[in-house]
């Protein structure tokens, strides 16, 4: 890897900010300066060290993000705020994305990372990884939708759902409910809801297999995860 994206990855800066370190001499490898900013370095095997200081180089991030409506579950976007943007910069330099994707006006749960193997695990259909909503819905919810959920309903491009865990909170006419899936169509939980005649509200992500979200993040919010929620997510390769 390349010594100024090494650094700029690691939270030192720009590439322009970056050079000026290298220009300056306040990078060192394995002991000796280093001014090229194209200089090739294994941060696995070399000490790289920048002030005095030893790069702790960690290779893929993970973060827990309480979505926002509003934002778009995208790298980019010409017209709307992606969760991208709402990253520290030296957290964006590390080139994450979200695993799978909230809609816009959905809040809650959204993992992000650059580990692009852990990301396809995560979503994969052999995994069945469950994905747990509250939602509030316009009409009474009843013991018929909890049979039909579970059957799987017919969507209105036909397809057919897999089997879906509905739970009714409150039933009245804007009910609280909350339903796990182990899928990812495109607007599957409000698709589910018009199939059996009745319209979801508001939307929000709980969890994510045993990925919970965290209660003490605000809306726009996000963290590292634990060890404890890495070893999860390492279990499902």
């Amino acid at each position: 890897m390349r010594i100024d994206k090494l650094l700029a990855n690691s939270g030192y800066g720009s590439r322009k900010e970056v050079k000026q370190l290298l220009k300056k001499g306040q990078v060192t490898v394995n002991g000796l300066e280093v001014k090229q900013p194209k200089e090739h370095v294994d941060p696995t095997l070399d000490a790289v060290e920048v002030l005095g200081e030893k790069l702790q180089y960690q290779e893929f991030v993970y973060f827990m993000l309480n979505k926002p409506p509003g934002v778009v579950s995208a790298t980019e976007d010409t017209r709307d705020e992606t969760v991208i943007d709402l990253l520290e910069l030296a957290d964006q330099v590390r080139s994450p994305f979200p695993v799978g994707r909230l809609d816009k006006d959905t809040e809650g749960l959204l993992l992000l990372t650059n580990d692009g193997k852990l990301a396809h695990q995560l979503l994969s259909p052999k995994k069945d990884v469950g994905k747990r909503y509250y939602a509030t819905v316009a009409g009474y919810v009843t013991e018929s939708d909890i049979v039909a959920f579970k059957h799987g309903v017919t969507l209105d491009d036909g397809y057919q759902t897999k089997p879906a865990e509905l739970t009714i909170l409150n039933s009245s006419e804007t009910s609280e409910i909350e339903l796990v899936i182990s899928e990812g169509k495109f607007h599957q939980v409000k698709r589910m809801f018009e199939a059996v005649g009745k319209q979801v509200t508001y939307l929000k992500r709980l969890k994510m297999g045993e990925l919970e979200l965290d209660p003490s993040l605000e809306l726009g919010e996000y963290r590292e995860l634990t060890e404890e929620e890495l070893s999860y997510l390492r279990g499902l390769k």
